[in-house]
């Protein structure tokens, strides 16, 4: 059973804000910060694991205020303040897509990225790449994922060399993680 969704008015919803040196300088509420100038801040990004090797995608859901759906990696997130990266892929696995998740491993420890979408939303973000183990199947959360499908490593490194127009741009900025995963 998916969890509800984090409330966007809940005072725990906040993002690490961070200096140019990566060190954490305070907090803003997460449904303030991703704006046209977004400071840079804390995140992360997970590639799930099924049993048969596979790698789950997400198209994001329509209703998203970044990259509105399009196709991304499992599911990425912000770590509140004093949360570990492997309890925040827990908590976003189960918000975003019901299930739980086994041994999230870092892939890329050092992941940083800028992207401007269409609409001049800017991602700013610090964001380790993990990966993890499901633990079932996923039930999207219609407010996060849109659709989602199980695909070889393989086929997603095609389409992230043939139409990476198609991908989130940290999907795509992602690569040397995916040929990890191989």
């Amino acid at each position: 059973m998916a969890a509800s969704p984090v409330d966007d008015l809940d005072p725990a919803d906040v993002v690490v804000l961070l200096d140019e040196a990566g060190t954490p300088m305070g907090t803003a509420p997460r449904a303030t910060v991703h704006s046209t100038d977004t400071p840079l801040h804390l995140a992360f990004s997970c590639h799930l694991r099924d049993a048969a090797g596979r790698t789950l995608v997400t198209r994001r859901a329509l209703s998203k205020k970044t990259w509105p759906g399009v196709w991304t990696n499992s599911f990425c997130g912000h770590p509140r303040p004093g949360e570990t990266f492997a309890d925040a892929v827990r908590r976003h696995a189960r918000n975003e897509l019901g299930l739980e998740v086994t041994d999230p491993q870092p892939l890329l420890p050092d992941f940083r990225y800028r992207a401007v979408d269409a609409a001049g939303i800017v991602e700013n973000e610090v964001c380790p790449v993990f990966t993890a183990e499901a633990v079932g199947e996923p039930v999207a959360n219609p407010d996060e994922v849109a659709e989602l499908k199980w695909v070889a490593v393989d086929d997603l490194l095609s389409v992230v060399e043939r139409a990476p127009w198609a991908l989130s741009p940290w999907l795509v900025e992602q690569e040397p993680a995916l040929r990890r995963l191989l």
